[in-house]
């Protein structure tokens, strides 16, 4: 497939020339492709035997999940059979309001699968605010956890629900992703210009707006991020960051597996930089990316206790669409 060969080929030169700004910047090409679906094309490709970590997400208990390109690939095609069963096909936009548990990477990857347009929605979200998103959306579908459900109590039922963690009347448990058919066919190509993520911005000033992304925009755009995030193949990636933001998705799930990089998230309830520090050391950390507010703190701390693996800071805010960093 020409359009899977340009992808790699893009990727491959920024990762050679990792430490030659001048080449990269004078030589680079984008390439622009006709059909392309990151999920099938990309990550199934690289994922076939790769036994590496691509998923790690340890929790605030100690608890820890691992899972491997190759399982993460079986895994989404499952979920894909599962969301097709629920009548979600291409083009029908989901709702996506999960912490980080595995089932947002999950679905992530099987609605990219599927064609279908992923809505991700931060779990700060008011009554208004998810209305606004469910019509201007026109939502198909929702995937909450059990907590954000009463959220969505009052508002009218012109969706399906699936909650992820304990059973909600008049909700689908996400449970049932488990006997799902791991065999799944895509319904054919994907345009590489089709829809593939809303975001709302985060109307601070103004009323949020509705920006969107194509398969072409967010995938093939984010080769840029793995360039200055100064991720490699084999890298452990942490970003702090909560689901639902863009910054999320280009540093938590795009921009690492582009790299071939582990994804690695320390789901924490309340931030607690010896805690986080902790698990930057014990878990080998290599790339640590983390929004202005988080380096003050962590400055604070007696940073010599703590021997990390770490190689790339970087800082970036969170923001609807991915706009500034410093290294």
């Amino acid at each position: 497939m020409a359009g899977i060969d340009d992808f790699l080929s893009a990727r491959d030169f920024l990762l050679r020339h990792r430490a030659d700004r001048a080449t990269a910047v004078r030589d680079f090409r984008w390439p622009v492709l006709e059909q392309f679906n990151w999920a099938l094309d990309y990550f199934d490709r690289i994922a076939a035997g790769n036994e590496r970590p691509a998923l790690h997400i340890v929790n605030d208990d100690g608890s820890e999940f691992v899972a491997s390109f190759a399982t993460m690939s079986r895994r989404s095609h499952q979920v894909a059979s599962f969301l097709r069963s629920q009548g979600i096909g291409r083009g029908d936009p989901i709702l996506l309001m999960l912490g980080n548990v595995p089932a947002l990477w999950e679905v992530m990857l099987a609605a990219i699968k599927l064609g279908a347009i992923l809505i991700p929605s931060t779990t700060l979200l008011t009554r208004d605010d998810l209305l606004d998103r469910l019509t201007r959306g026109q939502v198909k579908l929702v995937i909450a956890a059990t907590e954000e459900t009463a959220k969505f109590a009052d508002l009218p039922a012109t969706f399906g629900l699936i909650v992820v963690g304990e059973d909600v009347a008049g909700w689908t448990n996400y449970r049932a992703a488990d006997q799902a058919s791991p065999d799944f066919r895509p319904d054919g190509p994907t345009p590489a210009g089709q829809p593939l993520l809303l975001y709302f911005t985060s109307g601070t000033t103004a009323k949020a707006k509705l920006v969107v992304h194509t398969h072409q925009s967010y995938p093939v755009g984010h080769l840029s991020t793995i360039y200055w995030l100064g991720l490699q193949p084999g890298d452990v990636h942490l970003n702090i960051s909560s689901p639902g933001w863009a910054k999320h998705a280009w540093s938590c799930f795009f921009a690492p597996w582009i790299a071939e990089a582990t994804v690695f998230v320390h789901a924490f309830k309340r931030f607690n930089a010896k805690a986080t520090l902790d698990v930057v050391a014990r878990h080998g950390i290599t790339s640590l990316c983390a929004p202005p507010t988080v380096w003050r703190i962590l400055v604070q701390e007696d940073l010599g206790s703590w021997r990390t693996r770490l190689d790339n800071l970087i800082g970036a805010a969170s923001r609807s669409t991915p706009r500034s960093s410093t290294r």
